[in-house]
C-alpha cells in the first residue's frame, strides 16, 4: 500500500531521492537502525520508481498497439498508400 506522499511523488524525485539513500548506504557511518532506516526507504523509493516506469512502458506499448493497428487497417484494403503511378510522367 502506497502513502499519499510516494503517490505524489515524480518519478525524477523518486530516483533523484533513492540515489541519494543510495550514496548514504555506500558512504556508512551511519548506524544500524539509520541503515535500517534508509535501506526500507530506498525499497520503498524504487516502486515508485518501478511503478513510473511500468506506467510509462504501457504507455508506449499501447501507442505502439495503435499505430501497428492503423497501419494494418491502411492496408487492408490492398493500397500501399502510393497513388498508383510507376514515377513516369505519362503525358
Amino acid at each position: 500500500m502506497t502513502s499519499k506522499v510516494e503517490e505524489a511523488l515524480g518519478y525524477e524525485q523518486a530516483r533523484d531521492e533513492l540515489i541519494e539513500v543510495v550514496r548514504r548506504l555506500e558512504a556508512g557511518g551511519t548506524t544500524l537502525e539509520e541503515s535500517l532506516a534508509l535501506w526500507e526507504r530506498g525499497e520503498e523509493l524504487a516502486k515508485v520508481c518501478r511503478r513510473w516506469l511500468d506506467g510509462a512502458r504501457a504507455r508506449l506499448d499501447a501507442a505502439l498497439a495503435e499505430e501497428a493497428e492503423a497501419e494494418q487497417e491502411g492496408g487492408a484494403d490492398g493500397s500501399d498508400g502510393s497513388d498508383g503511378s510507376d514515377g513516369s510522367d505519362d503525358r
